[in-house]
């Protein structure tokens, strides 16, 4: 059974920098990456990172993001930078193995203004 254990969200002021974690036990995956919902929206990829760091991103937070995945901790990071209100919204760890996707439970990140 897979589990992924995120964490790092919490609330921040406009400008501010965040960290987020997502540890997955099982095997190693093609894929991980971060996805976000906010209140009454879809959920939205915000970037995505393969086994040979092949990093795909979001337009709105291109510049601002940075992925990152450790293979030997089967971990995911995501480094969060000038932020905005609108990047206030739940954050979803999801990995991928060929059509296997799972996801985290999800962690609140909250921009204040």
């Amino acid at each position: 059974q897979v589990q992924l254990v995120e964490s790092g969200g919490g609330l921040v002021q406009a400008g501010g920098s965040l960290r987020l974690s997502c540890a997955a036990s099982g095997s190693i995956f093609s894929s991980m990456g971060w996805y976000r919902q906010a209140p009454g929206k879809q959920r939205e990829l915000v970037a995505t990172i393969t086994t040979d760091s092949i990093d795909n991103y979001a337009d709105s937070v291109k510049g601002r993001f940075t992925i990152s995945r450790d293979n030997a901790k089967n971990t995911v990071y995501l480094q969060m930078t000038a932020l905005k209100p609108e990047d206030t919204a739940v954050y979803y760890c999801w990995v991928r193995n060929w059509s296997l996707e799972y996801w985290g439970q999800g962690t609140q990140v909250t921009v204040s203004s």
